[in-house]
């Protein structure tokens, strides 16, 4: 039987769920690959803390240069994250002719189209299905499965830790702070959860599925990204009296010479499918312009889900190795053969419903200033609820807008902010279209 051997650079989280997969169902997975799967070597500076798994110590090395330079190992899986060391890996790996496994979205997202040019050069490849969704394959049905169709649009949920805290604000109707110590108690998010809250990780995770679904490189400093720092349990609240929650969401549509690429809170219907998307969960919604709506749902991180991810990869390259199929897996499905960068439409020529919290003083006539403002930028109104006086002297106004040009939005709030009447900051949040796919719809 043919033996392929497996060098891990990163003995961490993702590194010890990829380790547990191949020794636990390392007879399913021969079975898959055609042939007998074999950890060679395994590197991290830390070789002392207990994993949890039996491994044979003489396999284990500080150096993550004795995995590369090994002559036996024929694929090298990088988890350690980050832009620094493992693009240099990944790039020393390749050199020598060595196919590579990563769960790396930043550096994918960022440095993508320099490693995919190195993989070329090299004739190996590069593969990375856990670093979106964890465990959701949402890659490869991209890449494979929907290759026939020209993608519509795509709105996901891809940071279960946002996703965790913005449904303890919803279901608990707990502050963001609180929420977010209890997503770091139950290890959902780390300490601090910077990238996770302020939008970076679900907008590296977007820029990879945007390259895939339209087969070119995107700049991933022209997607927009907010995060959910700011929002206010009241917000959660308006939301649901008007029919929403709040998800912090990543989107692109295809707008034909360009696209949009955004990632920022959104209120989504309570009817649709993405509303009952909970806790630590993620999901990527999208459509086809053959296949119609798809749903992808599952645990978006941990151990176990993504080290299925990883596992899946090196079984692909097994395969294809064992096989003496030599042909690169053209990862980001080059429909643009020139490789031009893809276009992003600025976030200010978006056109979108928003939803507004004003905090102004009980005062007559504030709302007509207000709404004064608002329709001399174009700028309608669809509902209002407005709250009565508080002890602060100060109440919320609540908007929902119809669809509205997104600089009007921001020129109009600049001069609102700037009234006496208001006591703070305007909060805004853009609105899903629509009412979108919902269960009963399913059901009829």
């Amino acid at each position: 039987m043919a033996e392929i051997n497996v060098g891990i650079i990163g003995f961490g989280t993702v590194g010890a769920g990829t380790v547990e997969v191949l020794l636990q169902n390392k007879e399913i997975i021969g079975k898959r690959a055609g042939g007998n799967v074999k950890i060679k070597r395994i590197a991290d500076l830390d070789l002392e803390s207990d994993r949890g798994i039996p491994v044979d110590r003489e396999i284990l090395t500080t150096e993550a240069m004795d995995v590369i330079n090994d002559p036996d190992v024929h694929i090298i899986v990088e988890l350690i994250g980050g832009l620094g060391a493992a693009k240099d890996y990944i790039l020393k790996a390749m050199e020598k002719g060595k196919h590579v496994v990563t769960a790396n979205k930043a550096l994918l997202a960022e440095c993508g189209e320099e490693l995919h040019k190195a993989a070329d050069k090299y004739r190996v490849n590069l593969a990375f299905e856990a670093s979106v969704g964890g465990g959701i394959p949402v890659i490869r049905a991209l890449r494979e499965g929907l290759s026939a169709n020209n993608v519509l649009s795509i709105m996901g949920i891809l940071n279960g830790t946002s996703n965790y805290i913005l449904s303890g604000m919803t279901e608990k109707d707990l502050s963001y702070e609180d929420a977010v110590r209890e997503a770091i108690r139950l290890g959902y998010a780390e300490d601090p959860p910077t990238l996770d809250v302020d939008g970076t990780d679900a907008a590296h995770k977007l820029a990879i599925l945007v390259s895939i679904a339209y087969g070119a490189p995107v700049n991933f400093a022209k997607i927009y990204r907010q995060g959910v720092s700011e929002l206010k349990p009241e917000d959660v609240r308006f939301a649901r009296e008007f029919g929403y929650c709040i998800k912090l969401l990543a989107i692109t549509r295809n707008l034909g010479e360009r696209i949009e690429a955004r990632v920022h809170p959104t209120m989504v219907s309570l009817n649709h499918i993405m509303a009952n998307v909970k806790g630590a969960y993620n999901a990527v919604y999208l459509e086809g312009d053959f296949v119609g709506p798809n749903l992808y749902y599952g645990l978006g991180a941990g151990r176990r889900p993504t080290g299925s991810a990883v596992v899946s990869d090196i079984i692909d390259l097994s395969r294809k190795l064992i096989e003496g199929d030599h042909a690169p897996l053209l990862p980001f499905a080059p429909a643009n053969t020139k490789r031009e960068e893809i276009q992003i439409q600025p976030i200010d020529e978006l056109e979108s419903a928003y939803y507004f919290r004003f905090s102004a003083l009980d005062r007559p006539g504030v709302l007509s200033k207000i709404a004064g403002i608002l329709g001399a930028h174009q700028i309608s109104i669809s509902s209002v609820i407005q709250k009565g006086r508080q002890v602060r002297g100060s109440v919320p106004v609540v908007m929902l807008t119809h669809e509205a040009r997104e600089s009007n939005v921001l020129k109009a709030l600049s001069l609102i902010d700037g009234l006496d009447v208001l006591t703070d900051k305007t909060m805004m949040i853009r609105v899903g279209e629509g009412k979108g796919h919902s269960n009963e719809d399913e059901e009829q």
